[in-house]
């Protein structure tokens, strides 16, 4: 693989800083998790739509730029580099849109991606039950068939942004008596359909980024499924395949963590031990390390390759990579770090983002569950 750039890449790499520095907010946004900050960041999904910035690798016709995966990447280094704000609607562009794009109809195609691209529709994931987290298999929420609408009845919990979301996607059971992964449906809903009830779940933070969400024979029309009914697990492990691959959580994101990091270390060096130099380096090298696999993986799907279960091996390494960052920085900040602000609010972004990479190893399926992937689909391991 060669990492030299072509000089088309470079002027895109200019023209992607340029914007940037010119449009990104001055100041941090309000966390997103937050009704106000949900709204100021649904605000940053429009700018970047008035660049054509909304997703650079879809499709002109659907609102992207038709860029490859090669450029995505380097948008998403001066995305990162630039602070730029978390992205609203990660679950549509990252996730939903691919998968749409995948197996969806030319009429969902043309309803749902473009106001997807503008940052029109914010779009919530809800695959999680009570009693079927990484277990997906295990989900019971029925979807009956009744004429061109299927009545929804059961209970949706973690499910990512949906305290303030427009539209929700998820697995429900529409097959009566099916077991595990057959008889299951893809389907896109309206949060606001009568018979939705959200309830907000407060995080160790206080903020609501997710919630519970209950149907009582909610009504939605047949149109909104995606692919045959009874085909859902294929389609969702699609879109697994997405969050735990390339699009949910490119390299940028950690590089410019591993960037604070070094930055922090070298404020506090001279009262710090050697074992932490060591920690930083280690984190750094892991950040750059998982870049060069990214743009390795990207050259193979652009030569005509696919990401299948070696997917999982992306989610851990980037889960731990991004937890273990995050520890080393509070390590580095000692017991002051527990407090939520200092006069420059540089504890605060740590201690959140060292909270939320806790969660890292649980969301987008356990890691425990991912190494079984990895033991049975790519060691070839017995179960």
């Amino acid at each position: 693989m060669d990492l030299t750039f072509t000089p088309e890449q470079q002027a895109f790499r200019q023209e992607v800083r340029a914007w940037m520095r010119a449009h990104v907010p001055p100041e941090p946004l309000v966390t997103l998790e937050r009704e106000d900050g949900y709204h100021q960041h649904v605000a940053w999904e429009r700018t970047l739509a008035s660049g054509n910035w909304g997703m650079v690798t879809w499709p002109e016709a659907y609102g992207g730029r038709g860029l490859d995966l090669i450029q995505w990447l380097i948008f998403e280094e001066e995305y990162w580099a630039a602070g730029a704000p978390l992205r609203a609607n990660q679950n549509g562009i990252f996730l939903l849109g691919p998968t749409i794009m995948e197996y969806g109809t030319e009429a969902q195609k043309a309803r749902f991606l473009m106001p997807m691209a503008r940052g029109e529709v914010m779009w919530a994931q809800a695959w999680s039950e009570p009693n079927a987290g990484s277990d997906m298999a295990a989900i019971t929420t029925r979807a009956v068939r009744d004429g061109d609408h299927y009545r929804i009845s059961g209970q949706k919990t973690w499910s990512s942004r949906a305290s303030f979301a427009d539209w929700g996607f998820g697995l429900f059971r529409t097959e009566e008596g099916s077991k595990r992964h057959h008889g299951l449906s893809f389907l896109l809903f309206d949060l606001n359909t009568p018979g939705i009830t959200r309830r907000p779940i407060r995080q160790l933070h206080g903020d609501p980024g997710f919630a519970e969400l209950f149907f009582d024979e909610v009504r939605v029309p047949v149109a909104n499924r995606i692919a045959d009914e009874g085909a859902g697990w294929n389609v969702a492990m699609a879109t697994a395949g997405f969050e735990r691959g390339l699009m949910l959580r490119s390299p940028a994101r950690f590089q410019a963590t591993a960037a604070r990091l070094v930055t922090l270390f070298r404020k506090h060096e001279q009262r710090l031990s050697p074992v932490v130099r060591e920690q930083v380096l280690a984190a750094w090298m892991g950040a750059q390390a998982y870049a060069y696999n990214t743009y390795a993986v990207a050259s193979k799907i652009i030569a005509g390759g696919h990401i299948g279960a070696e997917a999982s091996l992306n989610k851990i390494f980037w889960s731990e990579l991004d937890r273990a960052m995050h520890r080393t920085a509070m390590q580095m900040l000692g017991a002051w770090a527990e407090l939520k602000h200092f006069d420059d609010g540089s504890v605060n972004a740590w201690l959140e983002g060292y909270i939320f990479s806790l969660s890292g190893p649980i969301y987008a399926g356990s890691n425990e569950i991912q190494r079984n992937i990895i033991a049975e689909r790519l060691l070839g391991l017995p179960r």
